[in-house]
């Protein structure tokens, strides 16, 4: 594939707004879990919660869109000179040849929720959404995409992907392809998860969440912490000159092995990495830093550390930085290919947090520790339900 050029991206996230605030917890080893405190019944467990999101409604101009997760789409827009560098693609090749591909999980269901508990009846007897919740785009998975849409101007190809926790993993991918095949220039790329209670109670009837803070690869990891976030980043063709990061390579598979858990062997996870590795044309030693899915449930940490070891040597730093912000379902694949970048940029390597004792399973990859280091390489694993799984290869091109 052609090198894509990485013009500005940007997180937001339980630890804070922009990638100054994410490099320094990162570094500091300061995580954002606190107890539960969503809802009006929360759920005895830790979350990864934005501060703030209650009190920042959207520009009146786009209030139509009102809801948590647009909110948060329209706040993490604003940080590391994303709008900027969209600015400029846009005035390099027109409004037209940029695309907008973002991924969710939920979408903005936490305004449907509050929807359907506030219903009242009309004179004819028939239960309607409130006034202020009767805006049907706020009600389906293309909200985020429709908001982002108009709140940026872009009028190229405007995608929503929602494939569970890969999905804003698979933006750069989806993205990468449209620019290779001449559809587009370049794209704004990312996604955005809000919590609400379906996330919640959801994730906690499948048994999956943990009452104390999450432990990724740890021998006693219990399941996971739940978390909110949002993030972007700005794609364009990269020139024979360009210099600084790059989105080198991408893996995509479906295992389709079960609902929920992960292939037994690592079927997906390995042909995703697989094919990032060839797409970006290194081998897997050349990786210096690989962000694990690592949800800190019992199954997927075990499948994916023997998926890791059969493919990766023991000098491979690898982690799972989920204990910093939780898992944010469909706004992981973009807060961790920022941290992938991070670690590019900065040299930081993050270990995990709250993680004490090693699972017996893990191979020497699998590091507790943070690490420093100068790297060419980086990597992120992105894996959803139904075995839809992504892997990204990321560079750094020196001066």
């Amino acid at each position: 594939m052609p090198a894509i050029a990485i013009r500005a991206f940007t997180a937001t996230s339980a630890l804070g707004r922009g990638n100054a605030a994410h490099a320094a917890a990162l570094r500091t080893r300061r995580g954002g879990l606190r107890r539960n405190d969503f809802g009006p019944t929360p759920l005895p467990t830790w979350i990864g919660r934005v501060d703030g999101l209650e009190d920042a409604p959207l520009p009146s101009a786009l209030s139509r869109w009102e809801c948590r997760n647009n909110r948060l789409a329209w706040i993490a827009l604003q940080h590391d000179g994303v709008q900027t560098a969209l600015e400029a693609v846009v005035a390099r090749h027109g409004v037209d040849r940029v695309a907008l591909v973002v991924g969710t999980s939920t979408s903005s269901i936490g305004a449907s929720e509050e929807a359907y508990s506030r219903a009242q009846e009309d004179e004819t007897g028939t239960r309607r959404f409130p006034d202020d919740l009767a805006r049907p785009i706020v009600h389906t998975p293309h909200s985020l995409g429709d908001f982002l849409q108009h709140a940026t101007g872009l009028r190229g190809p405007c995608i929503t992907v929602a494939t569970a926790c890969s999905s804003s993993a698979k933006v750069f991918a989806q993205a990468a392809r449209m620019i290779e095949a001449g559809l587009v220039d370049a794209a704004l790329v990312g996604g955005v998860d809000t919590l609400c209670g379906s996330v919640l109670f959801g994730f906690n009837a499948l048994g999956l969440v943990s009452s104390a803070p999450c432990r990724p690869f740890d021998a006693a990891r219990d399941g996971l912490s739940l978390g909110e976030a949002g993030g972007f980043a700005v794609l364009e063709r990269a020139g024979p000159a360009d210099t600084g990061l790059q989105l080198r390579g991408y893996g995509e598979s479906s295992d389709a092995h079960h609902m929920s858990a992960p292939h037994p062997e690592g079927l997906g996870a390995t042909l995703a990495m697989r094919a990032a590795l060839d797409r970006a044309g290194i081998a897997p030693d050349a990786v210096g830093y690989l962000n694990l899915h690592g949800t800190s449930t019992p199954a997927n940490d075990s499948v994916e550390a023997r998926a890791v070891d059969a493919l990766f040597p023991a000098s491979l730093h690898a982690s799972s930085t989920k204990g910093w912000t939780g898992h944010t379902l469909g706004a992981a694949g973009i807060v961790e290919s920022v941290i992938a970048l991070l670690a590019l940029e900065t040299g930081v390597l993050p270990g995990i947090l709250e993680s004490s004792v090693r699972d017996p399973a893990c191979g020497p990859q699998i590091r507790f520790d943070n690490a420093e280091a100068d790297i060419g390489f980086a990597m992120n694993n992105s894996f959803g339900f139904g075995g839809n799984n992504c892997s990204l290869v990321f560079g750094k091109v020196a001066a």
